[in-house]
């Protein structure tokens, strides 16, 4: 009932703007809406704090269908639950009650801020600096590639409170747009996701409350890594949603086309190419929705499957979706069909939250 009633709504709200939202690198403000008024944008919210409680299966399966007609859209309820976890994971009560609230009711959305200039795949080499001043933290640095900066109201934010203990010296918080000090960079000009603002957010002297902390002082790092243990899962879904658009699209092609006096689909090399791409999709699916029911339960095995499912299923998203592109032939390099789209948004599945080349060594350094 949630995949059908997600897919319609992706079908009738999402899916008719994606081209646009796409070629003209803008917000999808039409999806942010849609998903609100259905109460999709932050599934994972608890119930508490007036959100849909929904589990990590059920926020995968929202995923993977929105992403299934926009990828750019699916990352409106992704980075809601990757900016907001740490809050869930670590937070106060009263934290929580604050910013969980507004994000379940769709007034604000909320970022995750990691990465650095220098400070990618090494996240531990940050050098954003939070120093305690009273009942006050004052943040100074600049985060890279931060997902829909600029529109989020909130974000979580790792900051070095202790510089001689590296990735035990860093500290979570909760920094929000308004906060005075806080600006976002140019938005990048991205090969794909070209809907989803990718910004720098520069913190100059920004002052905050200290009980905007997120859990104690040194445990942010820890904090961050268990997070991205939950949200891999997402991306997965993700990878998962825009290789399945992209065969259903293709499957349809093929059906349509004819050449030599027939559809191509009767060709068996056809054939053989959409069965490879079924078969590893359903993979996929499987490895994600089986690691999504791990996140749920918290099981001992999450980290090693939450990389192997957000590693498996964008290298299917890629190959699935140039296939796609292969079939559709000199069309399928055309804007005027989603294929070439879904090929280029599927690539960064392989890039963010953590390259695949990570997610291998994750991978090793957890294996079962």
């Amino acid at each position: 009932m949630l995949r059908d009633a997600v897919r319609s709504l992706a079908e009738a709200k999402i899916a008719p703007y994606a081209a646009a939202v796409d070629e003209e690198a803008r917000f999808p403000q039409e999806a942010l809406d849609a998903l609100v008024a259905n109460d999709l944008h932050a599934v994972h919210v608890p119930e508490e704090y007036g959100g849909a409680g929904a589990d990590a299966l059920a926020t995968v399966i929202v995923i993977e269908e929105v992403a299934r007609v926009c990828a750019s859209s699916s990352l409106i309820p992704a980075v809601n639950k990757l900016g907001s976890l740490p809050v869930i994971l670590s937070g106060s009560e009263e934290l929580k009650k604050k910013y969980m609230t507004p994000l379940a009711k769709g007034d604000a959305m909320f970022s995750y801020c990691l990465s650095e200039p220098d400070a990618g795949s090494d996240a531990a080499g940050m050098k954003t600096r939070a120093v305690r001043d009273g009942d006050t933290y004052v943040l100074n640095g600049v985060k890279r590639w931060i997902t829909n900066a600029g529109v989020s109201e909130y974000y979580t934010v790792m900051a070095v409170t202790d510089p001689a203990k590296r990735s035990k010296g860093i500290s979570a918080f909760v920094v929000e747009k308004s906060d005075e000090g806080v600006s976002f960079g140019a938005p990048e000009k991205k090969l794909g996701i070209k809907g989803s603002p990718t910004r720098e957010v520069y913190l100059d002297n920004v002052r905050i409350p200290a009980d905007r902390m997120i859990g104690e002082e040194g445990t942010g790092f820890a904090t961050a890594m268990k997070t991205l243990d939950h949200t891999r899962i997402t991306i997965a879904a993700q990878a998962l949603g825009i290789a399945q658009g992209a065969l259903d699209y293709a499957k349809g092609y093929v059906q349509e086309r004819k050449q030599f006096g027939k559809p191509i689909a009767d060709f068996q090399g056809v054939q053989f190419m959409l069965a490879d791409m079924a078969m590893k999709i359903e993979a996929a699916r499987q490895l994600t929705y089986a690691a999504a029911a791990k996140s749920e339960r918290g099981d001992s095995d999450l980290t090693f499957q939450g990389a192997a499912a957000k590693c498996f299923a964008s290298d299917v998203a890629m190959e699935v979706t140039t296939d796609a592109v292969q079939l559709l032939g000199g069309y399928g390099y055309t804007r005027d069909y989603p294929v070439e789209r879904m090929m280029r948004d599927a690539k960064i599945t392989q890039i963010y939250e953590g390259t695949n080349q990570v997610q291998r060594i994750v991978m090793a350094r957890n294996l079962p």
